[in-house]
């Protein structure tokens, strides 16, 4: 009996060793994406008006990256980038989509592989919070993409407060930014909400971690805060009776709350010991439009819509405990591009994924295992504009259409104030010859964007209306 009980113990603990080991193989994502945050509206960059306690705690706890990127300087192409991990110009998603529920072509192209579609065939399973923007098609809906749940909604932006949630479907919209104003979905379903939507977000993430803490997840929680509207309430409003500018009192009231929410989800993970086995991202979409909703992009030039740093330099932090080193800052440039390529090299599997990606595992260069930089030049390009960027090293290149060319040294003119057009003519024409090797690979624009518009209406009068087979 007694031999026959330690035989029996002995085995559940090779059981459950093996369990440890499968899911250690297999670390959870998370990853936070905010909406038109400043680069300097994080206490991790300097930020003194504004607390982000928690957000800090993600930073502390892991490595923030000083010259982190994303690939365009506006949310939509952005997001694309992001969600699958290859620089969106490779596919024609260089515009903001258009709210068009009607227009299958008016989104993510169905030729791409998002990384909860590569992340299924490890197991995982996939939740999409928040703002989609990668379409408001049937076809393009998160659960058509690889997710198996979603919470949130599909225009490029939302009102906050739930009694303004008047749409019952996106067909009774009349304009583009009536898509602002739908009742949320449970994946097909539509819900009425009842918080203030960027609590209801957190609430989610927090109730997805719950659920699903015995298997592999990846959450992509993507707040529409602190895009506009300037939407807060009283409870995160009365913590910043210090900042008199109305405008900037709610952003940061917004920043707030996302930062509470930020709070729960690893007090989550904490609380369910799964800090080790949970990778936590948090960045911004694009830089702050300083002037439109009083974010601040610090010392940095530019803001939102911009090539400047202010427009694709953002606020960036990753966490994995355990595995990368606690309060670690990672000076080389590194792009949004790169979750993707690091989820997947840990995902302990051979995934093999639909489409050759831009990004870059990150691990063995936050670990010390390889010291060389990650990317040899990073492009950004603006393709109605015909504006583009090339960092390579210290050097980026700037090129407007309706300016001269600009050449800086990032190391030592992080403000983008020192044009060395002059003094280094060569080097110019050296990185004008590699985004031009770079831009015949790309794609002109599929669809149109927010600039047309009214255009686009023309051209499509029934966008709005529910059309039958």
């Amino acid at each position: 009996m007694k031999t026959g009980f330690l035989c029996f113990l002995f085995i559940a603990v090779i059981f459950a060793s093996c369990t440890r080991d499968e899911k250690n193989s297999s670390p959870n994502l998370v990853l936070i994406l905010v909406d038109d945050m400043g680069y300097a509206d994080v206490g991790f960059n300097g930020c003194t008006d504004i607390p982000t306690p928690n957000i800090d705690k993600l930073a502390e706890g892991g490595v923030r990256f000083t010259n982190g990127y994303v690939s365009y300087c506006v949310c939509g192409p952005s997001r694309a980038g992001l969600l699958t991990g290859r620089y969106q110009d490779r596919f024609g998603f260089s515009r903001n989509p258009l709210f068009a529920p009607n227009d299958p072509g008016m989104g993510l192209p169905l030729t791409e592989e998002t990384l909860a579609d590569a992340l299924k065939k490890a197991g995982y399973k996939s939740l999409a919070i928040g703002k989609w923007h990668m379409g408001a098609h049937e076809s393009l809906h998160p659960l058509k993409r690889g997710f198996d749940d979603f919470y949130g909604f599909l225009s490029g932006g939302h009102r906050y407060f739930p009694e303004e949630l008047t749409l019952n479907d996106p067909f009774e919209a009349t304009s583009q930014y009536d898509g602002y104003k739908t009742r949320l979905l449970r994946n097909y379903e539509r819900v009425d909400e009842t918080e203030y939507l960027t609590d209801a977000l957190s609430r989610e993430a927090v109730s997805y971690i719950e659920i699903n803490k015995d298997n592999p997840f990846f959450i992509y929680l993507a707040y529409n805060a602190p895009h506009a509207p300037l939407q807060a309430t009283e409870k995160y409003l009365s913590r910043f009776e210090n900042i008199d500018n109305k405008k900037r009192k709610t952003y940061a009231a917004m920043v707030s709350a996302v930062d509470d929410g930020v709070g729960l989800i690893l007090n989550k993970l904490e609380e369910l010991n799964l800090e080790e086995n949970t990778l936590v991202v948090f960045l911004s979409d694009n830089g702050g439009p300083e002037n439109h909703n009083a974010s601040d992009n610090g010392i940095l030039r530019g803001q939102k819509g911009d090539l400047f740093e202010g427009g694709i330099r953002v606020p960036f932090a990753m966490k994995w405990s355990g595995t990368i080193p606690a309060g670690e800052v990672y000076e080389n440039p590194i792009i949004s591009l790169d979750i993707f390529a690091t989820i997947i090299a840990q995902s302990g599997k051979e995934i093999p994924l639909k489409n050759e990606i831009d990004g870059i595992d990150l691990i063995p260069y936050l670990k010390g295992e390889n010291n060389s930089q990650p990317h040899d030049q990073l492009f950004w390009r603006k393709f109605d504009a015909q504006d583009y960027a090339v960092r390579q090293g210290d050097d980026k290149l700037l090129i407007k259409a309706d300016s001269k060319n600009m050449l800086f040294n990032l190391t030592n003119d992080i403000s983008e104030e020192n044009n060395l057009e002059e003094q280094k003519p060569d080097r110019i024409l050296q990185l004008t010859k590699e985004f031009q090797n770079w831009n015949r690979n790309m794609k002109d624009p599929i669809f149109m964007g927010l600039s047309q518009d009214k255009k686009y209406n023309e051209l499509h009068p029934e966008r709005f209306e529910k059309l039958t087979e």
